[in-house]
């Protein structure tokens, strides 16, 4: 049965508030195109609700120079907190979300000029390109990265996100997932060490194995040109017993709360996934209501550690 996934479509992210969090993703992300924005009852997210139905606001923004879109998820039935736990780096989950840019040097002058929060200095990652990390208002991190396709040029310092960094608690177990099922298969590193890049993060001074995957091909679907090139990070504490990030926690409490695949063929990829392993956990069936014209068909698969994966 046919079936295709395009690629990345969004990074979720839960915040305690939407207006403060989406001004700061337009000033320093350039996130100024809605493509939704409403309040609604959230009932296929029950299982990771304690199975009561909450209402929320999710707003889906987009950077017209390239990137992936997020969905800014804020709980409107209750309060979005932090876990009472710590984490840090290696903890299983969503815990950096990429975003690139042309220039290094002048994105890292304007979020210091502009009073970002800013936890480290321009460093080098494991392809030895210059980078940076940063964290927003609801203590989210992100990793400013150079950027390799652009879909438009315009006024923001940045584009959007091009990927994110994903704690796993066994790399090559997470892959058959990441690579086999998803497609991202095409290895760009594997290397196990410490890293200077990731001293600044909560952490970040621990070995680490760090896989970052690709798509082969040029991605597919009606946002690829914009979309373009992203990446998933895997990474695996080497000598440290990780804890899960959303565990005792709600969907849309402050995080990272899922990573979004555009795709095609639903039906002929559940059947797959389910004969791998990895069926879906939630399906809304038909089409689901975002707001305005948007209607979409939604479902949710997790990843062997329990990360969410949403599949549209």
């Amino acid at each position: 049965m046919y079936k295709r996934i395009n690629g990345i479509q969004h990074i979720g992210a839960g915040v305690a508030d939407t207006e403060i969090a989406w001004k700061w993703y337009r000033k320093f992300f350039g996130m100024d195109i809605p493509m939704f924005d409403g309040v609604a009852p959230a009932p296929l997210m029950d299982i990771y609700t304690n199975n009561e139905t909450i209402t929320k606001r999710a707003t889906m923004i987009f950077n017209l120079q390239g990137g992936t879109a997020m969905e800014v998820v804020c709980p409107t039935s209750f309060k979005a907190s932090h876990g009472k736990k710590k984490y840090e780096l290696g903890d299983l989950g969503i815990f950096i979300t990429q975003v690139k840019t042309r220039d290094i040097h002048s994105t890292f002058q304007f979020f210091k000029k502009e009073g970002a929060d800013l936890i480290s200095d321009i460093v080098l990652d494991p392809e030895n390109e210059e980078t940076f990390y940063v964290k927003d208002p609801n203590g989210l991190y992100f990793q400013i990265v150079k950027g390799k396709n652009f879909y438009t040029r315009g006024k923001h310092i940045t584009g959007g996100p091009n990927g994110c960094t994903i704690g796993v608690s066994d790399v090559d177990k997470a892959m058959t997932l990441y690579a086999d099922v998803l497609g991202y298969s095409k290895v760009v590193y594997d290397k196990t060490a410490q890293f200077d890049d990731l001293k600044g993060l909560p952490g970040g001074k621990k070995k680490f194995r760090r896989v970052k995957l690709t798509q082969p091909q040029f991605p597919g679907g009606g946002f690829a040109k914009v979309i373009a090139d992203t990446y998933i990070e895997l990474i695996q504490a080497v000598d440290y017993k990780p804890k899960k990030i959303y565990e005792g926690r709600l969907w849309g409490d402050i995080g990272f709360v899922h990573l979004g695949f555009d795709v095609r063929g639903m039906v002929g990829l559940g059947e797959e996934l389910d004969k791998k392993g990895f069926g879906f956990t939630c399906d809304t069936k038909d089409t689901l209501d975002m707001g305005g014209t948007t209607r979409v068909h939604c479902t949710y698969i997790e990843d062997p550690d329990g990360t969410l994966i949403e599949l549209i």
